[in-house]
């Protein structure tokens, strides 16, 4: 319960309380006179660190990011008007993608709420949207424990998402004796398993089924959860597809043996053949943001369990025939128990002509290589990071041609660790997100993190080379550089014969680099790409590496739909 005593506490006091209790150590944002009172509070914080993000969209992208690694609330602080709107993309990224972020916003003395006044501006009809349908205004002082407790509540309540602390300046001056609430009050509460008759259907389901399906979405990629994917797996060996955010849940060990990639945006993958035979495909986690079912279930007839914490979109392309909801977790550990055999992919014909083709692709892949002063092959690109970074690397891609290439073809065994933005596809999340997975190691700042981007997705949010120079990351960033945005280029050139409103350019990556006080190389040819790969990942510090790539080939990603493919 919250502390009441006989004396009062600044509400700035009790808020950042509040943001201590919830286990928050990093908060980021821009200050401005409506917010300075909580500026001013934390900067004699002992244990919260306050990073000073160049525009509030960032400092959501790595509120955000913090959310999604951690599982514990990201926030991020704003001023009244302009920088209460700027944050806006970043909290529906949250919210379509999962990651709990509490977003804490001024707003003008409530004397001069309905006055048109300076930075005056009806925040919260902007920014609910983008919330979980919480985005508060604290109408007095005794409130502000209770409405802080509630938007972390709410935020790290499944399926996670965003949510908005409105505090009028005068507000944030007074005080309340009602103080922040105890750290146990922070904790949202757990789900449990689906009803036991409901469990033992799937189960059965599960063990008639000729070639069953495991598809596991952005809901089933944090730590606990993959925990139970992968205890399920030891037991039961059955067919794995993931969704791009859904990277890492299987180990690298059973990776061979159950593993048949990730899918999305175009129908056209390994994992797409395979849930196009399948008789049963178990989604677990699965939000249609990630890949529309109208793309994988275009004919409409295939056999779909749902396992979420909520009840399914249900309609023409996803009707499952039955949902198990409550805690994924849960379910995935009820089911393991409750199934006794599952039929292997590795006894089924299909299954393995998939995997004899994966094992060709990889290996074809491996030995792609433009001629030594020609551009940067994106395979070539891909193949070298791989060896060069471990399993425990966190890699955080962009938004672009980078995106497809990366999320399709760089393994990843570890859940978290391969980062993309999926459900809005929102471009600048690369070296914020960077920064945030930078900062939440222990010791901070102490392993390379390798994030990636196009040079058009990298200008989005490219002024954060400074912050991650002043907080000392040791990050590597590579821009895979051809003057364009790719991603909408070659989808014009398919859709109308040609391109128009994509070229970029006029940028020295190198020396915009060395402006930030980051080091700046540069890939311009095949021949260089193992050489300066090495050292930039080698420096300690923040590096920029501007690589030429080659798109050449690119409309090869949306090529061979798989035959009934729509759209």
């Amino acid at each position: 319960m919250a502390s009441n005593s006989s004396s009062s506490h600044k509400v700035a006091q009790i808020i950042v309380d509040s943001i201590h209790n919830a286990g928050v150590k990093y908060v980021f944002g821009i200050p401005g006179a409506k917010v300075d009172s909580i500026f001013d509070t934390l900067s004699d914080h002992p244990s919260i660190h306050l990073v000073i993000a160049r525009h509030e969209q960032n400092a959501a992208f790595m509120a955000a990011a913090v959310g999604r690694i951690t599982g514990v609330p990201g926030v991020c602080i704003a001023t009244s008007g302009p920088g209460a709107g700027n944050l806006t993309t970043g909290l529906v990224t949250a919210t379509t993608e999962g990651d709990p972020v509490v977003a804490i916003i001024g707003s003008v003395p409530r004397l001069l709420s309905t006055k048109h006044t300076h930075q005056s501006m009806r925040a919260l009809e902007i920014l609910a949207p983008t919330t979980k349908a919480s985005a508060t205004n604290i109408e007095v002082e005794d409130q502000a424990a209770e409405v802080v407790l509630a938007a972390f509540r709410t935020a790290g309540t499944n399926p996670k998402g965003a949510t908005v602390v409105s505090l009028p300046m005068d507000i944030a001056a007074g005080e309340s004796k009602i103080g922040a609430f105890a750290a146990s009050a922070f904790r949202p509460p757990l789900y449990g398993p689906a009803p036991r008759e409901s469990l033992e259907k799937v189960a059965r389901m599960i063990e008639k089924a000729k070639l069953p399906v495991l598809f596991l979405g952005q809901r089933a990629s944090s730590n606990i959860v993959v925990e139970a994917v992968r205890g399920f797996l030891q037991k039961h060996a059955i067919a794995v597809v993931e969704t791009f955010q859904a990277a890492g849940a299987v180990p690298e060990d059973l990776a061979p043996k159950v593993f048949y990639g990730r899918v999305g945006l175009f129908r056209n993958q390994v994992g797409d053949r395979l849930l196009q035979k399948s008789d049963l495909i178990i989604t677990m986690g699965y939000d249609p943001t990630e890949y529309d079912a109208s793309a994988w279930n275009p004919s409409r007839d295939l056999k779909v369990v749902h396992v979420d914490y909520t009840s399914c979109d249900y309609g023409q392309y996803y009707h499952p025939e039955i949902e198990l909801l409550g805690s994924v977790r849960e379910n995935i550990r009820a089911l393991s128990d409750e199934i006794n055999s599952i039929h292997s992919p590795l006894e089924n014909d299909y299954c393995k002509s998939l995997i004899q083709d994966s094992v060709k692709l990889r290996q074809d892949m491996q030995s792609v290589k433009n001629p030594e002063k020609g551009l940067v092959h994106p395979y070539h690109f891909i193949t070298a990071l791989q060896k060069r970074v471990s399993k425990d690397t966190t890699v955080t891609c962009d938004v672009g041609t980078v995106y497809i290439y990366m999320m399709r073809h760089f393994y990843a065994y570890e859940p978290r660790h391969l980062l993309c933005s999926n459900g809005q596809q929102t471009l600048g999340v690369g070296m914020p997100w960077a920064i945030a997975a930078s900062l939440v190691q222990e010791p901070p700042c102490s392993k390379k993190v390798v994030s990636l981007s196009g040079d058009g997705g990298f200008m989005f949010s490219s002024q954060e080379l400074s912050t991650a120079v002043q907080q000392k990351c040791n990050i590597t960033h590579f821009i895979w550089n051809d003057e364009a945005f790719n991603m909408v280029e070659f989808q014009e050139e398919m859709k109308y014969g040609r391109s128009s409103g994509i070229k970029l350019g006029g940028i020295d990556f190198v020396k915009y680099a060395e402006a930030f006080g980051a080091r700046g190389y540069r890939i311009s040819e095949s021949s260089q790409v193992e050489k300066i790969m090495k050292e930039a990942l080698a420096f300690e510090g923040v590096s920029l590496v501007d690589v030429r790539i080659d798109y050449s080939h690119v409309k090869e990603l949306a090529g061979n739909l798989v035959q009934d493919s729509v759209g």
